[in-house]
């Protein structure tokens, strides 16, 4: 079979096969008749909600490896046509240098992930001018959330137990850093080890800011939240993908706007 994407309104052999897959693996579809319906749909995304998949009821290449229908799941690479160009027409008040220095970087690790289609590379450019804006891995700033006002820096991150920190100096030496801003040392602690190679980042946290490092971190830290930010996407909801990586709403405008850019200019 075909490796083509098959979705409602399709007809013909790969659609057959494509029902006859879901009926094998106990989903049925109806008719098997070729004609890709509201039947084949459902029966479909059902199957993808069984598997882990994201259950948007189009039979994209992970679908149709999940089905035995063909040996290869990886999505369309987009690599290439995410270029300088695109990620400063998506990053307008970032210096184009900034980008020709990180780009590479960040397409190589999402490569490196299997995370280098459409959804998931504009996730990643649109992120980093969410966090970021200059596209470069920074540490975080002294401000009033994080310092107190006779205190030293970073002292109000210092006891923060959500974020696993001990006392000082945990807060600023476990502060924001990278393109997805890492912070405190249960994050630290956690991620490192995830990395190719792996990285003691509980005691070097400054390599955080080192740019391949950065890019890891952005890719491992998405892909652990890959089915949850393609479904909110899916669904239009740029505030839940947001939250996916921010926790909150910071930069949502930045971030949408990005998305949204790069979304019409990236091909389908």
């Amino acid at each position: 079979m075909s490796d083509e994407v098959l979705r409602i309104g399709d007809q013909g052999k790969a659609v057959r096969a494509l029902q006859a897959a879901l009926l094998a693996h106990g989903f049925n579809p109806g008719r098997i008749d070729g004609e890709f319906g509201g039947g084949t749909q459902a029966a479909l995304m059902a199957f993808q909600r069984s598997e882990g998949l994201l259950a948007d009821g189009i039979a994209g290449p992970r679908s149709q490896a999940a089905l035995g229908l063909v040996d290869e799941p990886d999505l369309p690479d987009v690599s290439a046509q995410m270029t300088v160009q695109v990620a400063s027409r998506m990053c307008p008040s970032t210096p184009i240098g900034n980008i020709k220095a990180s780009l590479p970087a960040v397409l190589d690790s999402l490569g490196q992930a299997g995370l280098s289609h459409r959804t998931m590379t504009l996730m990643a450019v649109a992120t980093i001018r969410a966090e970021t804006e200059s596209f470069l891995p920074i540490s975080e700033g002294q401000s009033r959330f994080n310092t107190s006002p006779s205190g030293h820096p970073f002292d109000l991150y210092d006891n923060r137990r959500d974020l696993g920190n001990r006392g000082s100096p945990d807060g600023e030496r476990y502060r924001d850093r990278g393109f997805v801003q890492l912070t405190g040392r249960f994050n630290y602690a956690k991620y490192g080890p995830q990395l190719n190679p792996p990285l003691d980042l509980e005691q070097k946290p400054e390599l955080a800011n080192d740019a391949r490092v950065a890019a890891d971190l952005l890719a491992t830290f998405l892909g652990a939240r890959e089915l949850q930010i393609k479904d909110a996407l899916l669904n239009g909801n740029l505030q839940a993908a947001r939250r996916l990586v921010n926790g909150g709403l910071n930069g949502l405008d930045r971030f949408s706007e990005a998305y949204r850019i790069g979304d019409s200019l990236l091909p389908m």
